[in-house]
């Protein structure tokens, strides 16, 4: 979606301020022996409370409020009936539909401190995402994003998942353009003002192969290796974006 208003960009503003104080809820419930569907049925209680609705449960198919991977699942998690034990890393993936448009954002934490190798995931993926914050800005290519979001991840001996992409977003979930966390620069689809974009990478600890559990949606590395996961919203700008979630103050450990 590209937006042609003030009054857009204020919706915008209105829907995502909702959204990350709900995750933002979501983060601080988290804790040993909390299970993610516990915590997806609370992300219910809040988006009533809040008078919205959440998004994934708009997807074909797809019955839950939010998608929550921990450890090993690198996107589109189940929210299983397991308890949460210290150590683990646990992304949320979220978004709202409210006044006829969508957001998408998604964060990681990791219960307690977390060891050496976990605490350089979170590091490095977090830096990945937030290093093309400002390159959304017109004139720039999608293709520039990935780059800086694969060789972020791989010179720091991690990996991306090429697989799953970030994307447009608005009036649906999923819109124009893609945004794969790989490319060159120059390269993929010119850039915009107003354009609204999800930038979002998932950075593993492995060699980038996934495997599909039987639930047909919950994506884990083929190796075992953990993952994680960060999504912003931005908007496009002349000379520099708006950041339409803005966790930028967040912390990644609980």
């Amino acid at each position: 979606m590209i937006i042609n208003s003030n009054q857009e960009k204020e919706l915008f503003l209105e829907a995502a301020n909702i959204s990350v104080d709900i995750l933002r809820q979501l983060g601080e419930s988290i804790k040993p022996s909390i299970t993610p569907l516990q915590l997806d049925r609370l992300a219910g209680v809040f988006c009533k409370r809040y008078r919205v609705k959440p998004a994934f449960r708009r997807v074909k198919n797809y019955r839950h409020n939010t998608c929550i991977s921990v450890n090993d699942v690198a996107v589109h998690g189940i929210p299983k009936d397991i308890p949460l034990v210290k150590g683990d890393l646990v992304s949320i993936d979220f978004g709202i539909y409210y006044k006829k448009i969508y957001t998408d954002h998604c964060w990681t934490w990791s219960i307690g401190s977390p060891n050496k190798r976990n605490s350089k995931l979170l590091e490095v993926g977090r830096e990945a995402v937030e290093r093309c914050i400002p390159l959304a800005i017109e004139g720039n290519y999608t293709g520039d994003l990935g780059f800086e979001m694969e060789n972020c991840a791989t010179s720091n001996g991690f990996n991306i998942l090429k697989m799953f992409t970030g994307h447009g977003i608005g009036k649906t979930l999923h819109d124009h353009p893609d945004i794969p966390a790989f490319g060159k620069k120059g390269s993929g689809t010119y850039l915009k003002e107003g354009m609204v974009l999800c930038i979002e990478c998932q950075v593993v600890d492995g060699n980038g192969e996934i495997i599909t559990d039987s639930d047909g949606w919950s994506a884990r590395t083929k190796n075992g290796g953990n993952s994680v996961m960060f999504e912003y919203m931005v908007i496009v700008g002349k000379k520099s974006p708006i950041l339409l979630t803005d966790t930028l103050n967040w912390g990644t450990v609980l």
